[in-house]
């Protein structure tokens, strides 16, 4: 049975490669063969479960050939005290192809020869998957509400109150803004309201992820990394558009089927809508974009005054001597429209004015400290989507047409236009325009651009459209 268990383990290895065999065969044992059936073992549900889902009939038909006296397969969850006969498996195997992605892109990489996994080993790597770490003060109550985010808080404060064992809503809920408009602050209420109310809540930035699976690929629990994901009731993950690497977005999306399949709460943060992300799997933006997405949108000036208010009056507790009059608070609240971020700095650069200083708060006054903050307004950001839906519109084409391989002079025009605009007006590479205008090559759309720059130094008529079409795009 030892030399016939071994057989089998070396052709499963070379069908599968080294890498997949030692994630999914490093820790199947042989306990024994009774009459004509093998009872095997593994130390997790989910590793039992994703080898008979896999690999169960392959096993059946190798052994058939190796161990011909064994015709049934029992895989069973064993206990830790047995230490029955291990798969063989090399002593240093090597991550290659996808997997350079997760383990920062080197060209191989050597992992050290597996330990056998105990019990607080595993523990020690669930506890590496403690999340991110929280900021206390970012709670509901701390966060001011507008007509810019209602939305976006009312449905944090119903998944935040939600209790263990109640169905998910909203699943998943995917918040997305520009820096400083308080999804970092509404993601983290939600975690802890969350455990307030007693749920298992993990809270990971994409960093934070990639790095908790790249460790433990190395330590090789990358198993219990997986399964500890897999048995929690919330999970948020925060700035998901820096997820990179093809086996760690593989590995998120795996997650991500599984928690919402198995209807567990999961939120999500970034910086634009899903559809958006270009670098993140398609099947993972799909399942994302499935849930309620929330735009959460620039504060309007009564907005920015109730930020400020809320700051200044957080401050005077520990500040009795901070004073701020409400002309001061209006100056403030109409110079500075970018974030809350940079309304928070001005709130600080006020303080040390005043502790430092003693001086009292005058609108002057208040110009000079918050010089620094006061920014030129920014032009609009334009979108790839919003360059081909005007172009298609003024040239009354349908956007399928712009996408299409249609050739005709009434597509071709508008379609080289609208490339000519998309390198003009967003900072998107030419590969990357080629592959939003119906996957075609960096040379077609630099083709299109030298075409449309040379005709319009000569055709005035194009050059007044382009004008038009660029204020249209870029005005605010």
């Amino acid at each position: 049975m030892d030399d016939g268990w071994k057989r089998v383990c070396r052709r499963l290895r070379a069908e599968l490669g080294d890498a997949k065999f030692d994630s999914w065969f490093g820790r199947i044992e042989l306990d024994r063969v009774d009459g004509r059936a093998a009872f095997l073992s593994v130390p997790t549900k989910f590793l039992k479960s994703w080898i008979q889902l896999h690999y169960l009939d392959r096993i059946r038909a190798i052994c058939a050939t190796e161990m011909p006296e064994v015709v049934e397969i029992d895989i069973r969850v064993r206990s830790s005290t047995r230490a029955p006969l291990r798969a063989p498996r090399n002593e240093a195997p090597v991550v290659r192809g996808g997997d350079r992605a997760a383990s920062g892109g080197a060209d191989e990489m050597k992992i050290p020869p597996r330990r056998h996994p105990t019990q607080s080993a595993e523990t020690e790597d669930l506890n590496s998957l403690g999340g991110s770490p929280l900021d206390r003060r970012m709670t509901f109550d701390s966060f001011v509400v507008g007509e810019s985010n209602k939305l976006a808080h009312a449905a944090s404060q119903r998944i935040a109150k939600a209790a263990a064992g109640d169905p998910a809503e909203f699943n998943p809920l995917y918040l997305h803004s520009n820096v400083g408009l308080g999804k970092t602050h509404l993601i983290q209420a939600i975690a802890q309201g969350a455990e307030a109310a007693g749920r298992k809540v993990v809270y990971l930035t994409a960093e934070k992820f990639m790095y908790g699976f790249v460790a433990s690929l190395k330590s090789h629990t990358a198993i219990a990394f997986k399964e500890s994901l897999r048995s929690i009731d919330l999970l948020i993950i925060d700035d998901v558009q820096f997820l990179n690497g093809k086996i760690i977005q593989q590995e998120f999306g795996h997650v991500l089927n599984s928690l919402l399949d198995s209807t567990r709460q999961v939120v999500v943060a970034a910086d634009r809508a899903p559809l958006e992300l270009e670098s993140l799997d398609e099947r993972i933006k799909s399942r994302l974009g499935g849930g309620l997405c929330i735009e959460l949108k620039s504060f309007d000036e009564q907005l920015r005054l109730s930020i400020l208010e809320s700051r200044v009056g957080l401050a005077k507790r520990k500040q009795p001597c901070f004073v701020v009059p409400d002309s001061v608070l209006r100056y403030v609240a109409r110079t500075i429209d970018t974030n809350g971020r940079d309304l928070e700095g001005a709130v600080n650069r006020m303080l040390a004015h005043v502790t430092l200083t003693a001086a009292p708060l005058t609108v002057e006054s208040t110009e000079a400290v918050i010089r620094d903050l006061v920014r030129s307004r920014d032009p609009k950001k334009v979108k790839i989507e919003d360059i081909q839906k005007l172009v298609a519109n003024h040239y009354n084409v349908s956007r399928a047409d712009l996408l299409s391989s249609r050739r005709t002079a009434s597509v071709v025009r508008p379609r080289q236009i609208a490339m000519f605009l998309s390198k003009v007006l967003t900072p998107r590479s030419l590969p990357e325009i080629g592959r939003r205008f119906g996957g075609r090559d960096h040379t077609t759309v630099l083709h299109a651009v030298r075409k449309i720059e040379g005709l319009s130094s000569t055709d005035q008529s194009l050059a007044q459209d382009l004008e038009f079409l660029k204020r249209m795009l870029t005005e605010i």
